[in-house]
C-alpha cells in the first residue's frame, strides 16, 4: 500500500501577526514533510538513501523526536523520556527499526505535533526556558528553530525522494 498524507498543506497567511506567522510556517513545513512521502510504499519510505542510512521515515522519526524535545520537554517541562533516542544510542531517532511502520511513525509525528501545538498555544512568545545546555531561549526562538529544522530536513527529503523515484516539487 502506498502512503497518502493525512494532512492538507495550507499556505501561510502572509499578513498574519507574529504568532500566526510562526505557527503557520511550522505547520506548512510539517505538512510538506508528509507530502514528500506521498505515493511511496513501505519499502521505499524506509529505504536507506545515504551513507549514514538516512531514509524518509527516518526523517519523520527524527522530527517527531525533535518536536517532542523542544516543545514538550524543554519548553513544556514534561518529564517524559525521549521518544526514540537513548543514552546508549542518541541517533536512534534517525533509524527505522524492522518493526516500525509508516503508519506508526507518522502517527507518532502527528500526535507529537498536535501536543506541541497545544503547548505553544498556551504559552507566550516571550516565555523563557533554560535548555539542557544551560542556554536560555524564548518560545519565539524555539518556533524559529523548529521552522529551520523542519525546512532543512525537507531539503534532505527532496533529495531522497528524487533519488527514489525522480519525483520533485512535492
Amino acid at each position: 500500500m502506498v502512503f497518502t498524507s493525512p494532512v492538507e498543506r495550507v499556505v501561510p497567511d502572509r499578513l498574519g501577526d507574529e504568532r500566526e506567522s510562526l505557527t503557520q510556517q511550522l505547520d506548512f513545513h510539517r505538512a510538506t514533510l508528509l507530502r514528500k512521502l506521498e505515493g511511496l510504499d513501505g519499502e521505499q519510505l524506509r529505504r536507506p538513501m545515504t551513507a549514514s542510512g538516512l531514509s524518509l521515515l527516518g526523517l519523520v522519526k527524527h522530527l517527531a523526536e525533535t518536536e517532542h524535545g523542544w516543545f514538550l520537554r524543554i519548553y513544556g517541562g514534561s518529564l517524559e523520556p525521549d521518544l526514540f533516542s537513548t543514552g546508549n544510542d542518541p541517533d536512534a531517532d534517525f533509524r527505522v527499526g524492522p518493526d516500525e511502520t509508516a503508519d506508526a511513525l507518522v502517527g507518532q509525528y502527528l500526535l507529537t505535533c498536535e501536543r506541541a501545538r497545544a503547548v505553544v498555544a498556551a504559552g507566550g512568545l516571550d516565555d523563557v526556558v533554560t535548555t539542557p545546555s544551560g542556554a536560555e531561549a524564548n518560545l519565539r526562538a524555539i518556533l524559529v528553530h523548529m521552522i529551520q529544522e523542519t525546512a532543512r530536513h525537507n531539503g534532505h527529503a527532496d533529495i531522497i525522494r528524487e533519488a527514489i523515484d525522480g519525483a520533485t516539487g512535492h
